[in-house]
């Protein structure tokens, strides 16, 4: 019977597993090593390094840290969690764990545009597409930037990227936009063009990302795909913890669920999909199971 099992090896489930261990706590961390994380190039918002990390090597080090305090990582896809009177059953493959506590980190996978997946990874890596424009909006400063999306959420993307560059377009991802008058009167405000889909024919040309589109065969610096994203929170709604409208875990300020020893962090739940963000909602989450589990049974060394 473990203390706690940890589901999700990105910033946030890292970042518990490094708290639950240097609280002498009996832990598993299971990553299927699918961190959004990971696809970041290189991220100049976190703070501590001035010259920027990349995604990859900033989890390497939280791995080396979380293992130098004992945490046991398992690579391994969690299927199923099932309260059990106040423990848990966790499923990864062929294994099942039991454990008093559940912190999941599961996060968020980006809708992305249909292309090869080898032109897509390639794009991305040279910041020819971005998905974060909270995280790297600053790097396309003044640059001719697309934002493949429409509705409210790919107008309120294009506009916040209004405040980086004055050359944004806003293309449809499929066929005429779906924008309503308010959007349509915002994007106009602001000088954003408007570009009906399809989109198709992507390709990288001469350090700019080009694709068709209804108006032709367009080029930018760079593409933000508006697309939205897969909650990963089926694993707390099979087991009965509530959600949001959107597909979010509900939490309380203490990163408590509704099903009592379920916890959640980082970008499963509502909030700003920041590695800092969700580090700290980690450290809450990590300190509130330490103290809940004294409250069953004092910890004693």
């Amino acid at each position: 019977m473990h203390d706690c099992v940890i589901i999700g090896g990105g910033p946030a489930g890292l970042t518990a597993a490094i708290y639950l261990a240097r609280f002498h706590l009996d832990i598993v961390l299971l990553d299927n090593g699918s961190s959004r994380a990971a696809l970041i190039p290189c991220t100049h918002n976190h703070a501590g390094f001035p010259g920027g990390i990349s995604g990859e090597d900033l989890l390497d080090r939280m791995r080396e840290q979380a293992a130098s305090f004992g945490v046991r990582r398992h690579i391994a896809t969690a299927t199923a969690v099932e309260p059990v009177a106040e423990n848990f059953r966790i499923q990864a493959g062929d294994t099942m764990f039991e454990a008093k506590t559940v912190l999941l980190a599961t996060g968020v996978v980006n809708n992305r545009p249909t292309m090869d997946d080898a032109l897509h990874d390639e794009a991305l890596r040279r910041g020819l597409i971005r998905y974060c424009p909270i995280c790297d909006g600053y790097e396309v400063t003044d640059k001719r930037i697309g934002v493949i999306g429409t509705g409210d959420h790919g107008m309120r993307e294009a506009l916040f990227l209004r405040g980086y560059s004055s050359d944004i377009t806003l293309i449809a991802p499929d066929a005429e936009h779906m924008l309503d008058e308010e959007c349509a009167a915002a994007l106009d405000r602001a000088g954003i063009l408007r570009i009906d889909g399809p989109c198709g024919g992507y390709a990288i040309e001469e350090e700019q990302f080009v694709f068709e589109t209804a108006s032709g065969r367009l080029r930018f610096d760079s593409v933000y795909p508006a697309l939205g994203s897969h909650i990963r929170s089926e694993l707390a709604l099979t087991a009965g913890a509530r959600g949001t409208d959107e597909g979010c875990i509900v939490t309380d300020e203490h990163q408590r669920t509704t099903l009592p020893g379920l916890y959640a962090a980082g970008d499963v739940v509502k909030g700003l999909d920041q590695i800092s963000h969700a580090m700290g909602q980690a450290g809450v989450a990590a300190t509130t199971i330490r103290n809940e589990l004294s409250q069953r049974q004092p910890l004693r060394r």
